[in-house]
């Protein structure tokens, strides 16, 4: 006996909606180290601000439908939850953040938002106007999505999987196998397509993963050549690139991403490197 689509719908925007949760979570160690810190300092907001944009947007697009509870359910908690992350990181941050993340809500948000919602129930009516504004969705939604790219590059040139856990490629790919079966089964192309890309890249992450989890982070040294202490523009090169990778590491996130301490990553790489270089010189001297 054959299941109706309708239910089998059902089943995928349930689990889309259990899985979108945990994700909407992921940042809670993150605020809660700021709060145990009492300051944001070396934080950025921008992604939970774009993760509050999305959620309003998937609302508007879903009262429009009609027909798409789960869409109303999970992002009515994604603009709740956004919206304390983003408190909780305006109370904290430094005045220079503060007004940064206040011009940002103010430009995406509100402006940004207010406009669009504005030319579309002015320029637009009945199935035209869905079809627009499901449009708006699928695009915003694929450059969400085309974020990865930067971290897997990343992976492949430096053979180090650190900054991409298997298990968060793992859970956003199955996020986005539910609300591709979701969108497809209500013959939803705006939800089901940017979730194909998604997906895609989930696998290529997670491949990825399995072929340099054991990679050797560093090449031999023959036993008989001397050690030699790493060059100053070396040193800068790394200092850079773990700054750029703490940075990016939170595009992995739709609809959320991760926030990245920057400066705490130069810290930790400059006296690791300054460990290295002194043990060296130990060796070389005995």
């Amino acid at each position: 006996m054959a299941i109706p689509p309708q239910t089998l719908a059902f089943v995928f925007g349930l689990l889309g909606n259990i899985i979108s949760f945990m994700v909407f979570l992921a940042p809670l160690p993150t605020f809660y180290k700021i709060y145990k810190k009492k300051s944001a300092e070396g934080y950025q907001s921008l992604p939970y601000v774009v993760a509050l944009f999305s959620a309003m947007l998937w609302i508007y697009y879903a009262l429009l439908k009609t027909n798409a509870t789960f869409l109303i359910t999970i992002n009515s908690f994604g603009c709740v939850i956004e919206t304390l992350y983003i408190l909780l990181f305006i109370f904290y941050a430094p005045t220079k953040l503060r007004f940064q993340t206040a011009k940002l809500l103010v430009l995406l948000n509100v402006l940004g938002f207010g406009v669009m919602l504005a030319l579309t129930l002015l320029l637009a009516k009945g199935e035209k106007r869905l079809k627009v504004l499901g449009w708006i969705c699928l695009v915003f939604n694929l450059s969400v999505f085309a974020a990865p790219l930067f971290i897997m590059g990343k992976v492949i040139k430096t053979k180090s999987v650190e900054y991409m856990p298997f298990a968060l490629s793992f859970f956003l790919t199955l996020n986005a196998v539910m609300w591709f079966f979701y969108g497809l089964l209500l013959k939803d192309y705006y939800i089901a397509l940017p979730n194909v890309v998604g997906f895609v890249f989930g696998i290529i992450q997670m491949i990825l993963y399995v072929i340099f989890k054991n990679a050797k982070k560093g090449i031999p040294v023959k036993e008989e050549q001397q050690p030699k202490a790493p060059q100053l523009h070396e040193l800068s090169e790394q200092i850079i690139d773990a700054v750029k990778l703490g940075t990016m590491v939170c595009t992995e996130l739709s609809p959320v991403g991760v926030l990245q301490p920057s400066m705490e990553v130069v810290d930790v790489v400059v006296e690791a490197v300054i460990d290295n270089i002194q043990k060296k010189k130990e060796e070389i001297i005995s």
